[in-house]
């Protein structure tokens, strides 16, 4: 059953992302009974994850500010401040920054690949060791059922 679970902006879990972005943990699992996952991206131009199917879960997405080209297969899209996006698991797809920041809510159903952001991405809380970097990895990408199918684009 799931109960009622709210966590102010200062209570959310903080990773550094790709290119040195931030994406924060609104909702996991815990949190939804494991009916979906919530996190908030805050990136800048260029930053592309590679391109990759998700095996287990459905995804959506809404540019909140900024730009960005997205793919689904083989089509190319132009995504505007305000536009949403519906990714259903099993099609590759990709994306890319085109504005000089961008503000990114990302909304996954069911919930689980928030493991794969953690195991990848540094909690920000903690200190950052020496030459640390945050690269796509597949193994891990793998294991929470997210698989790499190329290079970002």
């Amino acid at each position: 059953m799931s109960m009622l679970y709210l966590a102010q902006a200062e209570q959310q879990q903080q990773l550094e992302w790709l290119d040195g972005g931030t994406l924060a943990l609104l909702l996991d699992g815990k949190a939804t009974d494991g009916q979906l996952m919530m996190g908030r991206f805050d990136v800048s131009e260029g930053e592309a994850p590679p391109f990759h199917t998700h095996t287990r879960e459905d995804e959506v997405f809404m540019l909140i500010k900024g730009t960005a080209l997205v793919w689904h297969g083989d089509e190319e899209y132009e995504l505007a401040e305000g536009g949403v996006v519906f990714l259903p698991k099993g099609t590759p797809h990709g994306y890319r920054i085109t504005s000089k920041k961008a503000d990114l809510l990302m909304i996954n159903t069911p919930a689980g690949i928030e493991g794969m952001f953690r195991a990848t991405g540094r909690d920000k809380s903690t200190p950052r060791p020496p030459g640390f970097q945050i690269k796509p990895n597949p193994a891990i990408a793998t294991e929470y059922g997210n698989v790499i199918v190329g290079p970002p684009r």
